[in-house]
Parts: C-alpha cells; structure tokens; sequence
C-alpha cells in the first residue's frame, strides 16, 4: 500500500521510501545535558527520528536547546515532541521540533474546543514546515467514541479517521498516523481496518506501526515483531518503534531488522519448512540467538495472529556469543522460544501477561529495575495480565487490560491499580510492590 509522502525535517516518510526507524528518550527534557548525550547514542546508533516528552510549556525551551545542542554538533536528526493533554503546548513546540505527536484521546475533552485548538495547530505547523503525528493509543480512545464503537479496533479506526477528516479540512497533508495497543491482536487489526478505510477515502497517509508496551527481553522483541511484521508483511507501514523497557538505544537494532527485511535487504535465514495441517515444523541456521528468535518471530508471528497455524516447532541451529553452534532440537530453549511465540500471537499463554511501558521524561522511579522486580515475584500467576507504567498520564490508559496495576506517581509515589480502579494511591515505592503482591494473593 503506497502512501502519501510526509517530510520531517530531512526525513521523507511513506511513498517509495524506506521505512524509517525511529525511537524516543527516557531522560528528562529538563534535562537538557543528559538529553543531548543520550539523542547523541542514539543518533550514532541509528535512530533517524527521535521523540522527547513535553509534559509543560517551560519543557519547550528545553527542547529548543536541546536542539540547538545537537546541531551544534553536526546532528541533524528530526526531532519529535511527544504532547498530551495540553494543546497549548503541541501549538508552542510545533516552532521548535520538526514533528508534534499529539494523542487525539488527550487533545481536548470538549470535542469542538478539540477541533478548534488543532485548527491553530495546523496553522503554525504549515507555517514553521512541522509534521504533525496522530498518535492515537487503545488505551486512550475518548468516552464518546468507545459509547459509541467500544474499546475496539473499530473505535480505534474511529477516533483517527475523525481526526485525520479534520486534516483533510484544514487542507493539511503533512501527517503520520499510529494506532497502537500492547495487544497484538487489537493492533494488527486496528490498522488494517485504518488502511482499508484511507484507500476507500483515496487519502492514504503514511503509518508509524508499533506495539506499544511491549515489556523487556526476549518477550518484548517477540511480541514488536510479531504485531508490526505482520502488518509489513502485508505493505502496511511507513515507520516503525519498537517500545521496550529497556535503554532505548537496544530498540534501535530490532527496527533495523525490520526495516531491513522488509526492505528487502534481508531475508530468513529458515532453511527448511515442513507443514503437517496447521503445523508448522522449521529448520534454522542462524548467525545468532537473535537473529533467530526475530526471523521465526516473523515468519510465524502473522500465521498464529491469523489462525492459519495452531502450532509450531522450531529446530536447526544458531551460533552464541561464543562462536559455538547450538542445536535447537528438542531443547528448552527451542519450547521457550514456541511458547514466546504463541503467548505474543495471542493464541497460548504459558506465564502472565506484562503490559510494561518504555519509560520517558515523565517517569519519576527506576522503570526497568522495578519491572524486573514485578517479573521475578509474579512469575508464578499464568494467565494473569500485570501492568508497571511510568507515570498517570498514559498509565492508567494503556493499561485498561490489565487485572492489576503499578503506576508511578512521582515523589516516591506509586498508585495501585485493580482493572481500571485505583486500590491504593500514594504508596511508597519501597512499599508498592509488597503491597501490589499482597492485594493480589488477598483476590486469588
């Protein structure tokens, strides 16, 4: 599906493009120092497009010295101004960054006032040459679209056609779009209905595709991979992010991969594929325990989330960090990496399920220290779903389908969260994750 092109900065998305990698700072923008050390990792390490968090107007000049820093230093990398809630601020910042990321569920809770303030926004984006991104999030659908659709894929369409038609009005084309949800499932679909909708409408812009959430490790490279191969598989998908929990320098190799084989700059490196019904049995040779958990990812990611396989097996060898070969056959690791597999395709879930959000200038706590702590003491609870969000601003949201929640506060402060109802509010971190285990083993 060829979209329409937009330009961010020196960066052409969509068209005949290639896809763009893109990935976002964890540091405070008030920080402007560790802000531009860390925008200069990721720069040399990839990244084509980097988005930092404008949580107030006074965070604006930050940025702006932040940018006058790395272009200083001969970085020109399009930066991008992740917004909510405030339409003033993505109207201030859209001078300064060459892309506003806005989330139509957060813009304005009065729908015309909505329509209003991206009016003014789209005026000085036309004027300064700014992208703008409708980032729409499941967890963030408005309460009068999912009164009306659900908190659906279809209310997610919904929501961006809404915003994308006022675009249209405003005769401004220099949009992306993104419907993100940490379920597989949710999103894969969602923007399937988005791309069959614009090619009805015969304005497609371009995607930026993401599974968002998508926890740490092996489990978060897993479920990225299966959700945006599957739909760049299908020609659906401009720009990509892969969302970990981890230092955000490491999603950038993941990306790379597939915007590489997706390109058609790399291929599988599966040698062999036998189907017995919906089984399917495969055969590798990979250079690396990497490469291979991400080439059967996606060669089988799409599959599963369709049901056109109920099963896989997966055999052959990959080479460790040692420079040793490593038989896959009928090895733990070769089950774990099954398992893996089916838990992010949604089809078969052997652990809980862990709704885990990158972190960014909003976080207040150690993000990945406390999510490995969550991980290791909940281990046990197979089939449970157990969010651990940075801040309140997206947390609670993007969290709507988990059983239980740790959300950070700031100041030391953690809410708790059953569902979508806060148990408990202004915990100490020292105390949230005793209190979270407790709450949990006082329901079971």
């Amino acid at each position: 599906m060829e979209s329409r092109e937009t330009k961010v900065g020196n960066v052409i998305i969509g068209g005949c493009n290639p896809i763009v990698v893109q990935t976002m700072c964890n540091t405070h923008t008030s920080d402007v120092e560790a802000s531009v050390e860390q925008c200069v990792r990721l720069y040399e390490a990839g990244a084509q497009l980097i988005r930092l968090t404008v949580p107030s107007l006074g965070q604006v000049e930050s940025l702006r010295k932040i940018k006058e820093e790395l272009r200083s230093r001969g970085i020109d990398t399009p930066l991008v101004a992740d917004v909510h809630f405030s339409s003033e601020i993505a109207i201030a910042v859209a001078e300064v960054v060459e892309k506003v990321r806005i989330n139509p569920g957060n813009f304005h809770k009065d729908h015309q006032k909505a329509r209003e303030q991206f009016a003014r926004l789209v005026e000085v984006c036309k004027a300064n040459g700014t992208a703008i991104r409708i980032g729409l999030n499941h967890g963030s659908l408005g309460e009068r679209i999912t009164n009306l659709y659900g908190n659906t894929p279809l209310a997610m369409k919904e929501a961006v056609m809404e915003w994308l038609d006022m675009c249209v009005e405003n005769d401004f084309y220099n949009v992306v779009v993104s419907l993100k949800a940490s379920n597989t499932f949710v999103m894969v679909e969602a923007y399937r209905l988005l791309a069959n909708e614009m090619q009805k409408k015969g304005v497609v812009f371009p995607l930026h595709l993401g599974v968002t959430e998508a926890g740490n490790g092996d489990a978060g490279r897993i479920k990225s991979a299966v959700g945006i191969s599957a739909l760049l598989s299908e020609g659906i998908g401009d720009t990509i992010r892969v969302s970990l929990t981890e230092d955000p320098a490491n999603e950038i190799p993941v990306a790379q991969y597939l915007s590489d084989r997706y390109g058609r700059r790399l291929h599988s490196t599966m040698t062999s594929l036998v189907l017995e019904g919906k089984k399917a049995v495969a055969t590798y040779n990979s250079p690396s325990r990497e490469r291979l958990l991400l080439d059967f990812s996606c060669d089988f990611g799409k599959k599963l989330l369709d049901k056109e396989l109920d099963e896989v097996e997966v055999r052959g060898t990959y080479t460790d960090e040692n420079g040793s070969e490593v038989t896959l056959d009928g090895t733990p690791f070769a089950d774990y990496l099954v398992d893996e597999l089916m838990q992010a395709a949604r089809r078969r879930f052997y652990r809980p399920e862990y709704i885990a959000c990158p972190g960014c200038g909003r976080t207040m706590y150690n993000l990945e220290k406390t999510f490995e702590e969550v991980k290791k003491r909940t281990s046990h609870l197979k089939g449970m779903v157990i969010a651990v969000m940075g801040c309140v601003v997206n947390g609670p949201g993007e969290m709507a389908d988990a059983d239980w929640g740790y959300v950070g506060e700031g100041n030391g402060k953690v809410s708790i969260y059953k569902g979508k109802e806060p148990l408990l509010r202004h915990v100490p971190e020292t105390e949230a994750i005793d209190r979270l285990l407790k709450l949990i083993e006082n329901q079971q």
